[in-house]
Order: structure tokens, then sequence, then C-alpha cells
């Protein structure tokens, strides 16, 4: 960092009580009050030198002994203005980057300009700020910090603007050419081979050299920088996310911790520091959304949801997490679970978690065009028109680029499949979640995006659990959006003894497992005696247990489907018998959608031969047991 020395006396300032003075064979005639703190100088050497001072001398009416001035609003305090008291007696004075902001608008305050006398202290300040200063990487970034404690001044002496030029200069410069801070300017060195070429390992750290120092500014000054660093064009919008999320990084660390702890405030003046904090995280947050790049994966989908609890926390104007919420729906299949658990502040809702926000988000992501999940064939004059010309070529190339961007869309509405059944059995635990908002993000998800309805299951079985006063037409109505034919072995026999499930899910698990065992030769285990009566009388071996597929999806031990856990006496002979004395199975309701008893019989002649003799026996069992009772 660079420095500056004027003057060449000894320092003879020294204090007495409250009073500073300076040692000299001459007595003092001039008292200066400055803010608080009384100095006994002279008038010779000031008045030489400062023009302000000679003009309030020229005008007061005082002819006493000591003139009295008062400096009432004098910029930067005591230590800006004994700068320049001792630079007009020629006392030693060092100057750098931590105060020749204070020393520049005390200067100006006393007029100490070129007019007064030549080689004067604004004349020489200028000369080491645009010599020195500006040409540093470090002593750029203190001085434009230092401009905060006096705003007004550094606008209008042009300090701030230059050295927000001077910065986005040198970040749009390499490294190499830039006068850095001694250790990180041997950082930067270490990083570039003896030929001058990056190595590969320190390529992208160089790159980003910029980022943790100017992750110091306060955001009204790291705004404008990163604006004037945008406007330049040179910065890959990547590098610009990531020296966003060291500032975040940086200046909003728990967010959350700080509000709940402000929020046990009682004192009016706590309620007002507490206020006073969020607005300032608030501003600090939405200027940080400002400058988020418009490219997709600048900065990463973990990042955007952490902005997204932050502005839930400090809440940010809907606008603010509009766009956030755009932004995280363009790369949703990045996100993971634990990210979408976005806690509820709302008054209105006494939810744990944010659900309508990421509902928002998942609305958006269905909403970006992307392509159908298969591509229409190929017609043969597609191919004759290939053999007889080039451009035809050219055509069937870009056809194979879009059925790529097509797989890849598909691929992604596959992972956010996942995540968002992931995001349901973590939701589905919340006693105060409406049914109404599960089933919303859950019928959100295309059909063609679940390949298995595994964790689909798993995440009603756990609000079922949660949930124990659901009526009938409730259990019934979530039910709905589950597939049975999509369910795994392993799922269809924690299906069959679920106690929570309505009767008709249960038949239909049991009804497309017999189907599928009997397609594929697999065999059934461990069921009631009477579904083990219907599977006997099909020739089918109930005593060889199911073969079970492995899944991927790691969830809690309370949670997993183990039919051990359901292998009591009540649950293994009687859940079907109290299913069917409630129930009935239902041959006489109608559906939501309109469909009565004809419609469920046209549908069941529809079935194969095999599967339906099944189903009529078990319809048989299910009447005759509710003749006896």
């Amino acid at each position: 960092m660079k420095f500056m020395k004027l003057g060449s006396r000894p320092d003879t300032f020294y204090s007495a009580e409250s009073v500073r003075t300076v040692s000299s064979e001459v007595s003092s005639d001039l008292i200066i009050e400055v803010k608080g703190c009384k100095y006994l100088l002279h008038k010779f050497p000031l008045l030489s030198k400062c023009l302000r001072l000679q003009r309030i001398c020229c005008e007061s009416p005082e002819r006493s002994q000591h003139q009295i001035i008062q400096l009432l609003d004098f910029p930067g305090g005591i230590e800006a203005f004994e700068l320049c008291a001792k630079f007009c007696y020629g006392i030693t004075i060092t100057l750098s980057a931590y105060n020749i902001v204070a020393a520049q608008c005390a200067a100006e305050y006393l007029q100490m300009t070129e007019d007064v006398e030549k080689g004067n202290l604004i004349y020489k300040l200028e000369v080491f700020f645009n010599s020195c200063i500006l040409q540093g990487w470090r002593d750029s970034i203190v001085t434009l910090q230092s401009t905060k404690a006096f705003p007004l001044w550094s606008e209008d002496l042009g300090i701030t603007s230059r050295c927000i030029e001077s910065i986005a200069s040198k970040v749009l410069t390499h490294p190499s050419k830039v006068s850095l801070s001694h250790s990180h300017s041997r950082r930067v060195r270490d990083d570039i081979s003896c030929n001058g070429a990056e190595s590969q390992r320190h390529k992208s750290t160089t790159k980003g050299w910029w980022a943790e120092d100017m992750a110091e500014l306060g955001i009204d000054l790291y705004w404008r920088a990163m604006i004037a660093i945008k406007s330049g064009g040179k910065i890959p919008t990547n590098l610009i996310g990531q020296a966003l999320q060291i500032y975040a990084s940086r200046w909003l660390p728990n967010i959350s911790r700080q509000v709940k702890a402000n929020q046990g405030a009682t004192s009016d003046s706590d309620s007002d520091s507490t206020g006073e904090v969020s607005s300032k995280h608030r501003l600090l947050l939405e200027s940080i959304v400002s400058l988020i790049p418009s490219d997709k994966g600048d900065v990463s989908c973990s990042f955007l949801l952490k902005l997204l609890k932050a502005a839930n926390i400090l809440n940010a104007s809907s606008s603010s997490k509009m766009e956030l919420a755009r932004r995280v729906a363009l790369q949703l299949e990045e996100a993971r679970v634990s990210d979408l658990l976005i806690p509820s502040l709302s008054y209105s809702s006494d939810t744990l978690y944010d659900v309508d926000i990421v509902l928002t988000i998942l609305e958006e992501f269905m909403l970006q065009g992307q392509s159908p999940p298969t591509s229409p064939p190929r017609s043969r004059l597609g191919f004759e028109r290939r053999r007889r010309s080039r451009s035809a070529e050219n055509i069937d190339f870009e056809f194979q680029e879009s059925r790529r961007s097509s797989s890849a869309s598909h691929s992604s509405k596959l992972k956010v499949a996942k995540i968002m059944d992931g995001y349901l059995q973590e939701i589905a635990r919340d006693i105060n979640l409406p049914l109404s908002k599960f089933i919303a993000i859950a019928e959100k998800i295309p059909d063609f995006s679940r390949l298995d309805h595994d964790d689909l299951y798993r995440a009603i079985d756990i609000y079922l659990k949660a949930h124990p006063d659901l009526n009938k037409s409730e259990r019934k109505k979530l039910c709905r959006i589950l597939d049975c034919k999509k369910l795994s072995v392993e799922a269809c026999m924690h299906a069959a003894q679920n106690e929570k499930l309505p009767l008709r899910v249960v038949v239909q698990v049991l009804f497309f497992e017999q189907a599928r065992a009997a397609t594929v030769g697999g065999k059934v285990a461990e069921l009631p005696s009477n579904i083990k009566a219907l599977l006997a009388a099909h020739n089918i071996d109930p005593s060889r247990p199911p073969r079970t597929l492995s899944t991927t999806t790691s969830i809690r031990g309370d949670d997993q489907w183990s039919v051990s856990g359901l292998k009591s006496p009540k649950s293994r002979t009687s859940t079907l018998r109290m299913k069917l004395a409630e129930d009935d199975l239902d041959e006489y309701d109608m559906n939501p959608d309109g469909l009565g008893r004809s419609s469920k019989f046209k549908a069941f002649c529809a079935l194969p031969t095999g599967p339906k003799k099944m189903f009529s026996k078990l319809l048989s069992i299910n009447r005759s047991g509710s003749e006896k009772n």
C-alpha cells in the first residue's frame, strides 16, 4: 500500500486537559473549536494557507487576544483538522488510502488551494491520489470504502466515481498487469507459471481474483462497482455469479438466527434497531438479486434458493421473490430437497414451509416451453431427400439436435419429479399442511415424468400417518393421484396391508400385482389368508417370497417400507376385512368425474380374462363376508 509524507518538522502538538496546543515560543492568538475539542494555535501559519479561515477572521469583529473560530460542520473530525493544521506548521504528516479522503474533504473545507499558496495541500493530495492511490488495486478498494463516511463530499469531489472507474478497469485487466497488495500479488504470481501461462489448477481462481477484495465494500458502493464491471462486457457472466455468491456469504450469514433473535426484542429501542437491521439486509438482498446475470447456470440453484429463503425471512419485495422463483425454475433439476424447504413466516398460514412459493417455482418450470418427451418418427420422404441433397442433410442435423434438446428437457423433468416427490415426503410431516396444497404439487408433475410411484406412495403414507383425522372422502381424494400400476413389488406389499389406505386402493394394488405376477411368473407372499385362498384358486403359490426392487431414495428409518412392521395378527388378517366392512367397495358411489357403477362395470369387462376371474372371486368373498356380518 502506498503512502506519502509531507513536512519535515517534528510533532509539537500536545494535550493539556481538554485543549490541544502546539509548543512554540510565540503565544497562541487563535482558538479553533472542532467537534468539541479546542485548539490553541497561531494565525500566521494557518491563515497563510487556509482561505476560509482568512475570511472568517476578516469578517469577525472580535479584537481580543484570542480570536475564537467554531467549525461545527467540519468534515473528518479532529483527526482530519489536525492533519491540515500540522501541514500548515510544516510538521510531518503521513497520508495513505486510509486517511486521504478525510484529508481531501478537510482541505477543501478550509480552501487550501493554489490561489492562497503554491504547492498547497489540495494540490499535493490530488497528485498523490492520481499517481498512487488510483494506480493500486488495494489502495483503490480501501479509498472507495472510506468514502462512505463522507458520501456528499466524496461525490462532489469525484473521489467515489474515480475509484469505481479505477476498480472496474483493473478487473477488466489481467491480474499480472495490476498493482496488487503484497500478499495478493504474491498469491497471483504463484498461480502463474514462469513462462507467463496460467496453470490449469489455478486458472479459475486467478480469473476471479478480484471478488474477495470487492466483498469488503458496502452494498451501495459494491452495486455501483459491479454495474461498471458488467457494462465493460469483458468479464464472463459466471464469474459475476461467483462474485455475488462470495459477497452474499460475507454479508448474509445466519439471517434466520438474527431475525429470530430480533423478534424476541421487547423494548422500543430494540424494535427500532431490529427494523433498521432488517431494512439494511433487505436492501442488500434486493441489490444482489438485481445484479444476478440473466444466463442460466451463472449461479447455482442452491444459491438462488438460499437467497429465496432470506427473501422470505426479510420480507423482501414480491418482485424480488418472483425473479428468484423464475431463476430457480430455469434450473430446478439441480435443486436439493433440503434447499426447497423454505420456512414460512406468513401470519395467514400455520405451515412450517412456504409451499406456495415452491408451487410457483414448479409452475414456472412447467411453463418453460420445453419440447415434448418424444420426437415424431421420421418420414420415408425425409430419408429420400437426405440422400438427394446436402441441404436436406443440414435439416436432418438440426432435427437430431432438436431430438437431443428434447431428451435433455425430458431428463430434467424426470429429475424434477424425483426431487418433488422427495419434497412431498418432507412437507407431509407438517400437521398443518392442507390436503389441497399437497395434491396441487403432486399433480403438477406430468404422468410420464414419474417412472414409478414408489416415492409418491411413500409421501402419501407419511401424510396419512401425520394426519390421522382425515375422513374417508379426503383419503380417497389423496390416493387418486397414485397409479397402482407403477408401484414396485415392495410398495405393493406395503400398500396391501396399509390400514390407512382406502379399500379401493388396496384392491387395485392387489389386482395389478397379481396380474403382473401372473404375467411374468412372479409370486407374492405374506398376504392375509383370504387373499392367499384367492391366489391358491388360481394355482399361484403364495409361500414363495416376492422379488424386491431396490430403491435409490434415502428416507428416514421410521418411514421405511417394512412389511414386518405390518405382520401383527391384526394387520395380516383384519386389514382387508375392516376395509370391506367400512367401504363395501363403494359400488354405488359416484366418482368426482361422474363415473358410476355402469362405468366401473365397463372398465371391469375390458380387463383380461385371467385377472378378471381373480377380481370376481375377490368380489364374491367381499359380498359373502358382508352378508354374514
